[in-house]
């Protein structure tokens, strides 16, 4: 079975970055998202979705590697310093490289 390389992004943030995260990376050239709830803690506390404002996502984008790059750049640029805002990449293989 032949596997294409891809890059997986994963974001983990306050929901109220949704609508932004969506505009952002469709412009920087992601061809889709998928976003989830997200409970957790860490070293700032624990964001248990209890209230709106405590509301976190994960969103997922699988693109080639220079649009990573580009979303990882902005993503460090305009959200880390004022949110709280995770992100890491994954080296993934998918077998329809045409819907990414």
């Amino acid at each position: 079975m032949e596997m294409y390389a891809k890059k997986l992004v994963v974001i983990l943030c306050e929901a109220a970055l949704e609508s932004a995260l969506i505009d952002d990376s469709e412009r920087l050239g992601a061809h889709g998202y998928t976003i989830v709830d997200a409970r957790g803690g860490g070293r700032h506390g624990v964001r248990g979705a209890s209230w709106d404002a405590d509301r976190s996502i994960r969103m997922e984008i699988i693109c080639d590697a220079a649009t990573a790059e580009a979303i990882v750049a902005h993503l460090r640029d305009r959200y880390f310093a004022n949110y709280a805002v995770t992100v890491f990449t994954a080296d993934i293989g998918v077998l329809r490289p045409e819907k990414f």
